[in-house]
């Protein structure tokens, strides 16, 4: 049971999700180490793009290998290199060809193996027929031999109480010291109910809510989109006033900004002078094209969300009717727009959004701080 990773490719300009695995290769009487990777469309590239019936022969022809022969050479491109001594090998072409397929139903969204057999044991419980149980059966012969022993994810019972099922009473079945036992009435019914318990258990886990309340927040989430009004901020701006270039003025040491967006261009700049140009700029447009064309700080961009930080801090603080604003906001995600700053704002799918993080922040401070919680 290998570690995955997550990969994909390109066709025709649409993402194939993918994963991948280690295996080896054996080409020439060599034997190379290298990336399997398996698709969701059910392509698998061991030095080519096979379909899985084409890797399934790759399997049997040894090209993809899970032999591995005592003094055969070996090889990790521009890694290293080897002969093989005492080799052991965990998997058998069967085995790596059901993990593959496995992989590939798990990249799909649909049940694999082991799911499909966990299935097929709750519909013999519904209905506990020979038919059924022989359909259990088949679930379970298919899920990779070394993997049902991890279908049930009991490391103290492994897949005994499956195999229980499987076999039905009268049966015998080895237990992993190589003795056999028989399935008796009792042994049928204790399984029958381990499986009942574990239904309950995971109902119960799939209603059970978080101790810390809901992962994600229940309301939408609130773009604070950029936007340019020709002819003056509205009268009720309602969350524009979240914007950095809302005309907020704040009092930071002896100076006054007259917008958020005034100080933070102002004192990513060097030099004092162009600061001052910079904080007497008519717009915040105007005193971003200033700094954009001056030096900035040697440490800005280590500095420049701390600085962030407490330029919202001020400005909720010394404007409570915006603070107010903010808290209404509630638990939802702001998502800030910022065109041209992929680190600051966010657009469809691109960007950090780090102005919404820190406006997240201030408010839960400001909600704490009203609810006096941390004193």
């Amino acid at each position: 049971m290998a570690i995955r990773q997550r990969t994909w490719r390109n066709v025709d300009g649409e993402r194939i999700e993918g994963t991948w695995r280690h295996a080896f290769i054996r080409n020439g009487g060599n034997y190379f180490l290298t990336d399997l990777l398996i698709y969701a469309d059910g392509m698998v590239d061991c030095w080519g793009l096979e379909t899985l019936e084409g890797f399934a022969g790759k399997l049997a022809s040894g090209w993809v290998a899970t032999d591995l022969p005592e003094g055969a050479k070996a090889s990790a491109h521009h890694l290293a290199s080897w002969k093989f001594a005492e080799p052991k090998s965990w998997l058998t072409p069967e085995m790596l060809l059901g993990e593959v397929r496995d992989d590939i139903d798990n990249l799909n969204g649909r049940p694999d193996s082991t799911r499909r057999c966990l299935a097929a044991v709750d519909a013999f419980r519904q209905q506990p027929t020979e038919v059924n149980r022989t359909a259990v059966r088949e679930a379970y012969e298919a899920i990779p031999g070394h993997l049902r022993r991890y279908a049930l994810g009991d490391m103290d019972r492994k897949d005994f109480p499956l195999r229980v099922i499987v076999n039905g009473p009268g049966n015998q079945i080895e237990l992993w010291n190589g003795k056999t036992v028989d399935v008796t009435e009792e042994m049928h019914a204790s399984a029958l109910e381990y499986f009942a318990e574990r239904e309950q258990l995971r109902k119960q886990h799939e209603t059970k809510s978080p101790a810390d309340g809901p992962t994600e927040p229940v309301e939408s989430s609130i773009h604070l989109n950029q936007v340019v009004f020709p002819r003056g901020w509205p009268e009720n701006p309602g969350t524009h006033v979240l914007r950095n270039e809302f005309p907020a003025p704040i009092v930071m040491g002896s100076r006054t900004y007259p917008t958020v967006a005034h100080a933070h261009w102002a004192l990513a700049v060097a030099d004092e002078h162009r600061q001052a140009e910079v904080l007497s700029a008519e717009r915040p447009y105007d005193a971003q094209k200033l700094a954009e064309n001056s030096t900035l700080r040697d440490d800005w961009p280590q500095v420049r969300v701390a600085v962030m930080a407490r330029l919202l801090r001020a400005k909720f603080q010394q404007h409570p009717e915006f603070a107010e604003t903010l808290m209404a906001t509630g638990a939802t995600r702001l998502i800030y727009t910022e065109v041209g700053s992929s680190f600051w704002g966010q657009r469809g799918l691109e960007g950090q959004n780090w102005m919404g993080r820190l406006l997240e922040l201030t408010r839960s401070e400001l909600v704490a701080a009203e609810l006096d919680i941390l004193q």
